[in-house]
């Protein structure tokens, strides 16, 4: 980012994005970690959302999830859009003890920078929160960029109408299995039509908890139906890490 957000150092440090990628052998291998960092404990089999206290943790003030307190947000001056193009024929879909995680591809350019949509996958009750409110779900988009650098974006499920997506999602879980996903997914179903967001510098929400992670918390909501919220607690209700301090951190507020 440039020009006036280089006043916030947390968000500055978001623009070391423009270094090019170092060995590739290495890039490589963050690439792999990265698509299971963000729902999958590197040292745990599985997480105890009921102990987070115990989870494994690096060190660091500026974590996640949080909540955001919309009458506090900055403008944003930077240009900000981001669009995406994620691909229709995932890859699997697979219960992995934490969430249901969908392996895809495409790509995300967010504000004129180059990711790569590594895997999306949901919690239950939503891990942000909006002036102090949850959503029954909120899914997570994982983005990379070439120097490993992770970019999240954030959606929240609230109760409407069905949504087809989220739909094919729910009729290929198989409990504790991964599924090869044979029909299409319009994945761009599951997120807002309108871009507004929240960004901030953050961390993942499962062990390691590494920070340096750009989140991009989606305003409006997506609708799925309550019996579609229902169907997913029958997997996950609860797989939500509790909302971090914010320690002064600037959060900028994108207008579509």
């Amino acid at each position: 980012m440039k020009t006036k957000l280089l006043a916030a150092s947390a968000i500055a440090a978001s623009l070391v994005l423009v270094a090019g990628c170092g060995n590739s052998e290495a890039s490589d291998s963050k690439k792999e970690e990265s698509k299971k960092t963000e729902t999958t404990a590197k040292h745990e089999d599985h997480l105890d959302y009921h102990d987070q206290k115990s989870w494994q943790f690096e060190a660091g003030d500026t974590q996640s999830p949080i909540n955001i307190e919309t009458a506090k947000t900055t403008k944003m001056e930077d240009k900000g859009t981001i669009e995406l193009n994620y691909n229709q024929k995932v890859t699997d879909e697979v219960d992995n003890g934490h969430s249901i995680q969908v392996d895809d591809g495409g790509t995300a350019l967010i504000n004129g920078r180059n990711f790569e949509l590594n895997q999306f996958h949901f919690h239950a009750e939503s891990e942000h929160t909006m002036n102090g409110k949850h959503y029954p779900i909120e899914a997570h988009f994982v983005n990379e960029s070439q120097d490993s650098r992770l970019a999240v974006i954030a959606v929240f499920f609230k109760e409407g109408k069905a949504n087809p997506a989220f739909e094919t999602i729910l009729s290929n879980i198989k409990k504790g299995e991964k599924t090869t996903v044979s029909e299409p997914i319009n994945v761009a179903a599951l997120l807002p039509t309108n871009k507004t967001y929240y960004h901030y510098l953050g961390s993942l929400t499962t062990p390691p908890l590494s920070e340096n992670v750009e989140w991009y918390v989606m305003a409006n909501p997506v609708e799925v139906s309550k019996e579609q919220i229902a169907e997913f607690n029958k997997y996950y209700d609860g797989n939500n890490r509790k909302v971090q301090p914010l320690h002064d951190r600037p959060v900028l507020k994108h207008t579509d």
